[in-house]
C-alpha cells in the first residue's frame, strides 16, 4: 500500500541542540502514549520487551550508553553512570569504571559502587534472560548460574568506595562487554532490591522520571524524580514534559484516530495497514518512519515433531509465501523480504537465501519471494512427518493473524494438520519463551538489543541461552549446535583485533544456522507511527527508537 507524500527516510535528524546542553522553553505538560497492551513485568533486569525498554529508558540508568541521538556517531558506547569508558586491561579481561559523583536514586538514596555491586549479582538472583550469555565471562558468573540463590560473584567485581571505583574481571576476553555494560539489564538498582521479579512493583531508578503508578490492564504513569540532576546530555537528557500517561487496551484503529483527533499525542504500535493511505495524505507531517534492527520470523522447536526433522524446518523455508509476509506488514513501502536471521544494516549482514525459487541476493525483491512448492512437498515425503498436527501460536493482533492463516495453509498444502491459537500480546513473549508449553511453532519478532551480529545469532541461537525445563529462555526454537557455538566464539574474538573478519565469520554463522533452518525469516519492517500535531523535537535512535522524554508539546 502506498503511503502517498511519506517520506521513508531511515531516521529523524535531531535538532542541533540534540548533542549540547538542553534548553527548557518547551519543557512541561503531560505526553499522552496509547499502547494496545501492557509492558508486563516492570523489572528491568527481567523483562525482555521492546515496550518496557522504552518506557524506562529516561527511569534506569547503566554505566555506559549509546548516545541518545541519531546518526553514526550514535553507534560507539559513551560514559552514563561511570565518569568514562573504560580502556581494557589484562588482554580484555580487566575494566575499571569510576562510578560519577553526586548520582542519587529516585528515592533519594545516594548510588553506591555496592550498588553496582549488589545490581549485577541481582542479575543471576533473579535469572536474568541474558545474564549467562551477556554477563557469563564475570569470574564467579558459572557458580551464579549453577546456584543463583547464593551468587557473589566473587573475584567478579571488586569495590572501591574511597575511589568510587568498580572493576571487572573476565575469565576470557569479551569484545562486546562494554556494549552490554549498556544494555538495559545492567541497569544499576538500590542494593536492597529484592531477589525476585518485583512484577508490578516500581524500584527506585536515577533517569529523569520515576513511575508513580501502575495498573497492566489500564495505565503506566510516570512523574518527574526530583533527585535528577542532567550530568550528560547525550547519555541522559532531562526530561521534557512533566509527566508521561500510557494507556493501554485501545485497539489500533481507536488509536490513530485519537492521535488524529488530538486526544492523544503516540500511539506506540505502527499505524495498521487500512490506514496508512490517510495518515500519508492527510497526515504526513504528524509521521516518523525509521527502521529499527528488527525481523520478523516463525520459530520452530527442533524438539517437537515435526520440526525435528531437519527436512520439515527446510520445507517450511522453501514453501512460505514470502510475497503475502510484506503485504501483511504494510507492502514493499514499508517492508521487505527476509530470507536470513541477520537484518539488513546489522554489522555482519551479507544478503543470501538458501529456500526459495531461483534465489539471488542481487535481486531479493524478485527472487526471495518465490516459494518452491515442489522442493517443499519432496522434502516433506522424505521426512515421514506428513499427517503431524501443528498449532501454531500468534499474538492476537492484525498482523500476526493473517500471517498465521497463510502459515496455516501452507503447512495444510504439505500434508500437516495446521491450527491457529492466538494468545494476547500481553503474554505471547512469555508463553514461547517458556519450554514447558512445548511450543512448535511461534510467530514472533527480536529488535537488537544493540547493534551487532551476536545481539541476534548468539541471544537466539546458541547453546549458552537454550535452558530446557526454564520458563524464561530466549531460545525460543532450542537450537544449541556445539560447533557453531565455536564458531561465535571466534567470530567474537576476532572483534578485538579485526572488525571486517569478525563481521565476515558472523555472516558465516548466519548462514551456518540458516541450513539448519530452526526459523523462517519472514520480513524486516519500517517502524511507521503517529504523532499529535502538538508532539514537536522527535528524536529516534538505533538503539532507543523514539525518546519520549525529548518530546516537546507545544
Amino acid at each position: 500500500m502506498a503511503l502517498g507524500v511519506l517520506s521513508l527516510g531511515i531516521g529523524i535528524v535531531p535538532p542541533a541542540w540534540a548533542t549540547g546542553s538542553q534548553p527548557n522553553d518547551h519543557a512541561g505538560g503531560t505526553l499522552r502514549i496509547l499502547a494496545q497492551s501492557d509492558a508486563g513485568t516492570l523489572d528491568p533486569q527481567i523483562s525482555y520487551v521492546a515496550l518496557t525498554k522504552m518506557v524506562e529508558t529516561p527511569v534506569y540508568d547503566t554505566l555506559l550508553t549509546y548516545p541518545k541521538f541519531a546518526g553514526l556517531a550514535a553507534q560507539p558506547v559513551i560514559a552514563n553512570l561511570a565518569e568514562a569508558v573504560p580502556a581494557p586491561e589484562d588482554g580484555g579481561r580487566t575494566y575499571r569504571l569510576t562510578l560519577r559523583e553526586g548520582l542519587h536514586f529516585s528515592n533519594g538514596a545516594p548510588v553506591t559502587v555496592e550498588d553496582v555491586a549488589a545490581s549485577f549479582r541481582r542479575l543471576f538472583k533473579v535469572g536474568s534472560p541474558t545474564a549467562g550469555p551477556y554477563y557469563g565471562a564475570l569470574v564467579g558468573a558459572q557458580a551464579c548460574l549453577e546456584l543463583p540463590a547464593t551468587c557473589t560473584l566473587a573475584g567478579g567485581i571488586e569495590t572501591h568506595p574511597q575511589t568510587r571505583q568498580i572493576v571487572f574481571h573476565l575469565t576470557e576476553p569479551d569484545p562486546e562487554f562494554l556494549d552490554r555494560l549498556a544494555w538495559i539489564h545492567s541497569v544499576i538498582l538500590p542494593a536492597d532490591t529484592p531477589a525476585r521479579d518485583m512484577g508490578n512493583s516500581p524500584i527506585a531508578g536515577t533517569g529523569p522520571y520515576r513511575i508513580a503508578e501502575y495498573d497492566p490492564t489500564t495505565v503506566l504513569k510516570l512523574e518527574r524524580n526530583p533527585y535528577f540532576q542532567e550530568w550528560s546530555h547525550n547519555a541522559q537528557p532531562a526530561a521534557m514534559p512533566d509527566e508521561v500517561h500510557i494507556s493501554f487496551g485501545l485497539d489500533s484503529e481507536a488509536a490513530v484516530t485519537a492521535v488524529e483527533n488530538g486526544q492523544a499525542d503516540w500511539m506506540y504500535e505502527n499505524v495498521p495497514l487500512d490506514r496508512l493511505g490517510e495518515v500519508g495524505s492527510r497526515y504526513a507531517d504528524q509521521v516518523r518512519i525509521y527502521t529499527p534492527l528488527l525481523f520478523y520470523y516463525a520459530t520452530l522447536n527442533v524438539h517437537e515433531p515435526p520440526f525435528t526433522s531437519l527436512k520439515v524446518r527446510q520445507a517450511l523455508n522453501y514453501a512460505v509465501n514470502r510475497h503475502a509476509m510484506i503485504i501483511y506488514r504494510g507492502g514493499s513501502a514499508v517492508a521487505s523480504p527476509s530470507c536470513q536471521i541477520l537484518p539488513k544494516g546489522t554489522p555482519g549482514y551479507e544478503p543470501f537465501c538458501f529456500y526459495t525459487f531461483g534465489a539471488s541476493p542481487a535481486h531479493p525483491a524478485i527472487s526471495w519471494v518465490r516459494p518452491d512448492m515442489q522442493v517443499a512437498r519432496h522434502l516433506v515425503e522424505e521426512s515421514g512427518m506428513a499427517g503431524h498436527k501443528v498449532t501454531i501460536i500468534v499474538p492476537s493482533e492484525q498482523h500476526g493473524s493473517a500471517t498465521a492463516e497463510d502459515i496455516r495453509n501452507t503447512l495444510e498444502t504439505l500434508g500437516f494438520k495446521a491450527t491457529v491459537r492466538s494468545v494476547s500480546p500481553a503474554i505471547a513473549f512469555t508463553y514461547i519463551q517458556n519450554t514447558q508449553n512445548h511450543v512448535q511453532i511461534a510467530l514472533t519478532g527480536w529488535n537488537a538489543d544493540y547493534p551487532s551480529a551476536s545481539s541476534f545469532l548468539r541471544t537466539l541461537f546458541s547453546c549458552q541461552t537454550f535452558h530446557p525445563n526454564s520458563d524464561n529462555s530466549p531460545n525460543y526454537s532450542g537450537f544449541c549446535d556445539p560447533h557453531i557455538d565455536q564458531l561465535m566464539d571466534k567470530a567474537a574474538m576476532l572483534a578485538l583485533t579485526d572488525r571486517v573478519a569478525s563481521n565476515q565469520a558472523w555472516a558465516k554463522v548466519d548462514r551456518e544456522i540458516m541450513a539448519q533452518a530452526p526459523l523462517v525469516p519472514l520480513s524486516q519492517t519500517q517502524r511507521v507511527v503517529l504523532l499529535s500535531r502538538r508532539a514537536k523535537n522527535i528524536v529516534t535512535t538505533l538503539n532507543d527508537e523514539i525518546l519520549f522524554s525529548q518530546i516537546q508539546l507545544k
